[in-house]
């Protein structure tokens, strides 16, 4: 993760917000993706070339992807949503800045993120916890959505095309 004022996206605490700060995770593997919540969604945003967004409220005018996906639950479409997070994952590992956001910027998006985490190496067990370090202790929000990062490594490992060949247990 990056520290500081990095072209205006630094740490933040969620306990105490700061305005114009937004989170960029760094995987293990070295991929990036920035993570936001509505509230600090930039309408004009140089940095971001594509954003994969959970809530409706974002209404981005970018380019992105929203995976119809209700907050505290799971997404509408749990397929798609494997192909869309994948494709998004995928983008950021080529070095494309990559911003993933619902609402609040923490249950739906630290679900996507933990499944990001498993594509980036993170054993599916250890995914959440992983993001709960280096992104925010209350991210995953429910039991269900801790569940469906399992499920989530489990389709990519049956689904070879997602993952090159990887194996997420």
């Amino acid at each position: 993760m990056e520290h500081g004022e990095n072209a205006g996206w630094g740490r933040i605490s969620r306990a105490g917000r700061k305005v114009n700060e937004l989170t960029i995770i760094e995987f293990p593997d070295g991929t990036k993706v920035r993570a936001a919540s509505l509230r600090e969604r930039r309408e004009h945003d140089s940095w971001r070339d594509f954003g994969l967004y959970l809530d409706s409220g974002w209404r981005p005018s970018w380019s992105s992807v929203l995976i119809p996906w209700v907050d505290f639950g799971l997404p509408e479409s749990p397929p798609d949503a494997v192909d869309q997070i994948c494709a998004a994952f995928k983008r950021a590992k080529t070095g494309q800045h990559i911003e993933v956001g619902c609402k609040c910027g923490l249950g739906r998006t630290g679900t996507v993120l933990a499944c990001m985490a498993v594509l980036a190496g993170v054993p599916s067990q250890k995914a959440v916890l992983w993001i709960r370090e280096h992104y925010d202790k209350h991210a995953v929000e429910t039991p269900d959505q801790e569940e469906w990062v399992n499920w989530f490594a489990q389709q990519i490992t049956l689904r070879s095309d997602l993952t090159e060949g990887k194996a997420h247990d």
